[in-house]
């Protein structure tokens, strides 16, 4: 099969023949029709996750066609149209016993911990635990963008955020999950605030449904802004980007008692990234994490999307070839483009 690959971190990625994946006993091999180009993959690519063995496939939000199964799979067979989250979950250890596979102590991430998507096949493991239908109706391309991404920002803004109608929701950097969240928490009756530096895709948040918009570089300081905005502060906010300085204006933004969640990832040298701890202890605000949606929960969602409350297609901005891959991946970093970039690995 081609696949997308690269020999060091930084190094320039190059697309090359690689042998087919075989699927494990419980395990599945998906004909990859659609898979989304994310900020994770970059940040992998950089050699900021220690999971990755070299060399490496990335790649973690897909849709496709199961094109093999392991003996032991009970409940897919080749044809039958899925995605899954990027957080495959083993089905066995406490946590995915609770439900949260999402957290699962032995998961399995395909782009990190395994070859990802960006091919024309990927494995992926524990099929009748992690796999999700994908109807008829939708297309692969906006099932890809389900997977990381859309399913990330349903589960911090409903699950973890507890949105509320008429609550002011702050969205701090509208990337693919910053626009999910926007779009997601608009729907659930909220009052939104988007902040990024990017007029364009601060347009896209309008259009997704942001009350309100804050050019963070034409502002001294962003949370302050919201405070503004929001008459005090947003009762929930996200950092959907993952910086210092969303991180600080997230929770720096939020009124009394608020909510941040925190979606972006957070690599420094150190390993830990300094909080306003003396604002969270003072004014009594919680700090939750969110780390993607077990399979499970995709139901909700899907039924969401399927009545048009939410709309993930519209997310996807642009649709390229796997040959484009590489060099889209390479200046993410620097070029990180509005909305969602689609990878179709066949065309």
């Amino acid at each position: 099969m081609r696949a997308v690959v690269f020999e060091r971190y930084g190094q320039h990625p190059e697309v090359r023949n690689v042998a087919d994946p075989e699927p494990k006993a419980r395990g599945a091999v998906v004909r990859v029709q659609a898979t989304g180009l994310c900020r994770s993959d970059w940040h992998g690519w950089m050699g900021h996750d220690p999971d990755i063995t070299l060399p490496h496939v990335p790649g973690h939000e897909l849709a496709g066609v199961v094109e093999t199964v392991g003996a032991a799979v009970t409940r897919w067979r080749p044809g039958d149209r899925v995605t899954v989250p990027f957080v495959c979950a083993c089905g066995g250890c406490a946590a995915c016993a609770a439900g949260d596979g999402q957290v699962c102590e032995r998961q399995t991430q395909p782009g990190f911990t395994h070859w990802g998507s960006f091919a024309e096949y990927v494995a992926l493991e524990q099929a009748d635990v992690n796999l999700v239908a994908v109807p008829e109706d939708l297309s692969f391309g906006t099932a890809a963008a389900l997977g990381c991404r859309f399913a990330t920002a349903f589960r911090a803004v409903v699950a973890q955020g507890r949105v509320a109608a008429g609550e002011w929701v702050a969205v701090h950097g509208c990337g693919g999950v910053g626009l999910s969240a926007v779009m997601i928490a608009a729907a659930s009756g909220a009052r939104v605030v988007a902040v990024d530096v990017s007029p364009r895709t601060l347009e896209l948040a309008r259009r997704f449904g942001a009350a309100e918009c804050v050019d963070a570089r034409a502002v001294a300081d962003p949370a302050a802004a919201v405070r503004d905005l929001t008459g005090g502060g947003a009762h929930l906010s996200l950092d959907a980007l993952g910086s210092p300085a969303t991180c600080a204006a997230s929770v720096n933004g939020l009124r009394r008692r608020g909510r941040h969640v925190q979606v972006g990832l957070l690599p420094s040298e150190s390993g830990t990234t300094p909080v306003p701890m003396a604002r969270v202890i003072g004014w009594e605000l919680e700090i939750l994490g969110s780390h993607g949606m077990a399979a499970h929960a995709y139901p909700r969602m899907l039924e969401l999307v399927r009545a048009g409350v939410l709309r993930p297609d519209l997310l996807v901005t642009s649709t390229i070839p796997l040959a484009a891959a590489p060099e889209a991946l390479a200046t993410m970093g620097t070029a990180p483009g509005a909305g969602v970039t689609v990878i179709e690995p066949w065309s």
